[in-house]
């Protein structure tokens, strides 16, 4: 017996640029121009390609915007000496593209980087945030494990000693062990990531950008009893999937999240930092079902 065969029209994803406070963000998007907005939210060392697998998924029913932080991606990527770069300024330039974008509601999927730059976006416009997912993106002192060790070392003294001794994150070795930690299968991992973020880590001046992005961190840490007030005042409706062999951000980063968000949904999955480039199977069908319930319908 023959089957009717179904068929979906495949995703278009725009790939676009604006100018925001004079820098040249690239963004990509997709999705209706009137459905509800997902805003994803990249980490360290990517960019917006870490979503370009999830963003054909999500969009045959939500706008899906992602855009790069400059220093990243196809974005301008000024000296270091000539751009502050910095959390705020970054939360300040993803807020000046939505408002040229139109936008003024948004879930929001933050990771690494991403959730600071997402929080602190919150605390500006806490009526806009419609939901959350986070994806090994931290907002609590238990998440900063081991790892961060030598980082706080540089925190504390700003020593130009304690900077060098961090470089080694800008190499390839660190760049290709965040996608393959903790990922049980790594041929489930397309090379191409490491290739094509290392190629921009190589870029001159970029090495500069990212030790300075590696110092503000300290900024947010002070900033994590604000968020996590927003966590228990707005209690957006949240998904937490969260690799749970993540060095960086390990799982006891996730669990703190549910004393201020008790209805949020937990989701450990055994895999590493990068986890939508081993998992997306498992992951997809929860995003989508989450921002179908709690996003969509509200």
């Amino acid at each position: 017996m023959n089957r009717p065969i179904t068929s979906h029209a495949p995703i278009t994803i725009h790939h676009r640029f604006a100018t925001v406070d004079g820098v040249e963000m690239f963004y990509r998007e997709a999705g209706p121009a009137d459905g509800p907005v997902v805003l994803l939210l990249h980490g360290f060392p990517t960019s917006s390609h870490m979503f370009r697998n999830l963003m054909p998924l999500l969009g045959d029913r939500y706008r899906v915007i992602a855009p790069d932080y400059p220093g990243y991606g196809q974005s301008d990527a000024p000296d270091h000496t000539a751009f502050s770069y910095t959390f705020a300024r970054y939360a300040d330039m993803v807020d000046a593209l939505l408002g040229q974008l139109g936008v003024t509601r948004y879930a929001m999927y933050v990771m690494d980087y991403g959730a600071p730059v997402g929080y602190r976006l919150a605390l500006k416009h806490p009526e806009r945030v419609s939901g959350l997912i986070v994806q090994n993106g931290n907002a609590y002192e238990e998440g900063l494990r081991a790892f961060w060790d030598p980082i706080k070392a540089y925190w504390a003294d700003g020593s130009a000693e304690h900077r060098d001794a961090l470089s080694w994150l800008v190499t390839l070795d660190a760049t290709r062990f965040q996608y393959v930690d903790g990922v049980r299968d790594p041929s489930r991992v397309s090379p191409d990531n490491w290739v094509h973020d290392q190629a921009l880590l190589d870029r001159p001046g970029n090495r500069d950008i990212q030790l300075d992005m590696l110092y503000d961190y300290r900024t947010n840490v002070p900033l994590y009893p604000q968020f996590q007030q927003f966590f228990r005042e707005r209690q957006p409706p949240t998904l937490i999937v969260w690799g749970k062999n993540d060095t960086i951000f390990p799982e006891e980063g996730a669990h703190p999240y549910l004393r201020d968000l008790p209805a949020a949904e937990l989701h450990l999955l055994d895999t590493g930092h990068f986890a939508l480039e081993d998992k997306l199977d498992e992951m997809a069908p929860l995003i989508r079902d989450f921002l179908d319930r709690a996003v969509a319908a509200r």
